[in-house]
């Protein structure tokens, strides 16, 4: 699969042998700030592909795909937070990069935190996008049923036309050819042409483990690097909902929790916020790394 010509500038990928992972990862090139950009649960990579060209000339952003995601290996084991954090440290190691920015989206901000906390030498700063203030059991469920049931894996069945009617539908506002190129990045097509995660159920499920047994907010105090909070605020229909007012409790949580942190929310915008305003966050992110 190719990314379409409108790609702004397309990046370089490369594969690299990490622990027990074949990783591949995208590399934008560039200089200054060295960035490691993570994508959330299910996605790839590619959630990049649309704001990484905006932080052209000042960043120098590499993407990989994460344990168990897009063509990095389908790893059976290994969704702890200590060996997701050690996989991404691994990847440095092998690019010789020795302390770096991390960007963490949504899931990818709970990998980001961890590695923040577990390996504070190896991060200068990091950025939460719209993920990583998970508030884990008591803000979430009250048992592993309930907390399991909630976070279970979207819905992708159907055929691939199927699949990109309910996304152009779910994201009318941002859809486009470099966006279906994107989103396609994070399936497969089966046997019978029914499209699936490329994330295997049961991996999915050991993640959810992690998560519930080891609440990502619980590492929040131990990190030490400047933070960067940046959740998406919800539209008009859903301001004032119990979501949202359970969001930004756990957003001011996690800012009274991080030593070093601010927080930006981005008005009336989606989960995917790289999708709907990439200007908007990599304006933000160049600001905080700018400071």
């Amino acid at each position: 699969m190719t990314s379409p010509e409108s790609a702004v500038k397309p990046p370089t990928e490369s594969w690299v042998d990490v622990g027990d992972l074949h990783m591949r990862y995208l590399d934008w090139g560039g200089a200054g700030h060295q960035v490691m950009a993570l994508h959330g649960l299910a996605s790839s990579a590619h959630w990049y592909d649309i704001v990484a060209p905006m932080l052209d000339g000042d960043c120098h952003i590499i993407a990989p795909d994460q344990r168990g995601h897009g063509q990095t290996t389908q790893a059976t084991g290994g969704y702890d937070w200590q060996t997701l954090a050690e996989d991404i440290v691994g990847l440095m190691d092998h690019l010789g990069v020795e302390r770096t920015t991390v960007l963490g989206h949504s899931w990818g901000g709970n990998v980001a935190i961890g590695l923040a906390a577990r390996f504070p030498e190896r991060v200068d700063r990091l950025v939460m996008i719209d993920g990583g203030f998970l508030g884990g059991r008591s803000a979430m469920a009250s048992t592993w049923e309930e907390f399991s049931s909630r976070l279970r894996p979207r819905d992708v069945s159907g055929r691939r036309e199927e699949f990109l009617d309910r996304l152009r539908t779910q994201l009318a506002d941002c859809w486009s050819d470099q966006l279906e190129f994107i989103v396609q990045t994070m399936v497969y097509e089966d046997e019978e042409g029914q499209i699936r995660d490329i994330l295997r159920p049961e991996n999915h499920a050991q993640v959810m483990w992690s998560m519930w047994n080891e609440p990502p907010s619980s590492i929040l105090p131990h990190i030490e690097c400047p933070t960067l909070v940046v959740p998406a605020g919800p539209r008009p229909e859903r301001a004032g909902s119990e979501f949202a007012r359970g969001k930004e409790q756990m957003v001011e949580a996690s800012v009274k929790a991080i030593k070093d942190c601010r927080v930006h929310w981005i008005p009336n915008t989606i989960h995917d916020i790289g999708y709907h305003k990439p200007q908007e966050l990599a304006r933000l992110i160049k600001e905080f790394l700018d400071e």
